[in-house]
């Protein structure tokens, strides 16, 4: 258990790492947050530095004097499979030379392309580019802890959404299309029901797990609001602005087509399988040890949905 006067570091300041600043700063905790940049849109008060992560002695000075490092960086698909490795090798020296316990977002992709409930016993996947690059990041830390390199646990989150999500299903293509009265966009099929995960449980997810004892060395699924359809999802979206939703379904020839030109819709091909067949993840494990109320959607979005811009 960690005291008030520890510092968390903050690795990334996307949506996620933003609601970890901000509710870690509501509990009263020191933070700094790092970025290759050196800034951040955070709260007066919160250091912000400039830090490559996959540099491992620029990682050592960011995370030095840290209690846990929250590790929710980010990278455009078309890169993981060769810059996420020395970013997770980086951001794992960084926490042993402060004797930092580590805490990794991740997602669901290490499960790959399965027709059942996912749950964290199930095997790595070895299918594709990104889920084997996720399978990849999974090893490492366990082989880190389980050397005693260093504390490590790591929280999955399904397709997540809320306030500041761009690049993602229910993000600009969707919610932020439909905010300026577009139809939205979605892949595969809208009618299948499919696990959301809000960011700011994320983040309570993250605390959650850097505070007990008894968490590292696993793995542990975010709690979500039971499961909707991407129809249902965008129906609510609909009513907050005063509108019914309008729907284009993207098939997977568009994504080639559109492809040729955007490097990263040709790797969402890759990852259709998750919206071929109904996606379930299975956060029982984690409600059992923590906690289990997770944001219904109706409140989340309604406070997801103003922050997109109107025009």
């Amino acid at each position: 258990m960690m005291s008030d006067d520890d510092l968390s570091v903050v690795l990334g300041a996307g949506p996620v790492g933003k609601a970890l600043t901000e509710r870690l700063i509501t509990d009263g905790r020191a933070v700094r947050v790092v970025t290759r940049s050196g800034t951040a849109n955070v709260a007066d008060g919160v250091e912000v530095v400039a830090g490559d992560v996959a540099d491992a002695r620029a990682a050592e000075r960011a995370c030095a004097g840290a209690s846990v490092v929250y590790a929710c960086v980010g990278l455009d698909y078309a890169a993981w499979p060769e810059k996420w490795p020395p970013m997770m090798e980086g951001m794992l020296a960084g926490a042993e030379s402060a004797s930092a316990r580590f805490v990794f977002m991740d997602n669901c992709y290490m499960y790959g392309p399965v027709d059942v409930a996912m749950t964290e016993d199930l095997a790595l996947t070895d299918y594709g580019k990104k889920p084997a690059t996720r399978s990849k990041l999974t090893r490492m830390w366990q082989d880190a802890h389980a050397a005693g390199r260093v504390e490590a646990a790591s929280v999955r989150a399904s397709d997540f959404y809320g306030p500041g999500v761009s690049a993602a299903a229910l993000g600009d293509t969707s919610i932020g299309r439909m905010a300026k009265g577009k139809s939205a966009q979605v892949f595969g099929n809208p009618d299948l029901p499919h696990s959301f995960t809000y960011v700011p449980d994320i983040a309570r997810a993250l605390i959650s797990v850097a505070n007990a004892d008894d968490a590292f060395g696993q793995a542990w699924n975010v709690p979500n609001a039971p499961d909707r359809t991407m129809r249902d999802i965008l129906t609510l979206v609909g009513a907050d602005l005063g509108q019914e939703p309008k729907i284009q379904a993207m098939p997977k020839w568009m994504l080639s087509a559109v492809g040729v030109f955007n490097p990263n819709a040709r790797e969402l091909k890759e990852m259709l399988y998750q919206w071929e067949r109904p996606f379930h993840v299975d956060s029982s494990k984690f409600a059992e040890r923590f906690w289990s109320d997770a944001t219904p959607f109706e409140e989340g979005i309604a406070a997801t949905v103003p922050t997109y811009p109107t025009s």
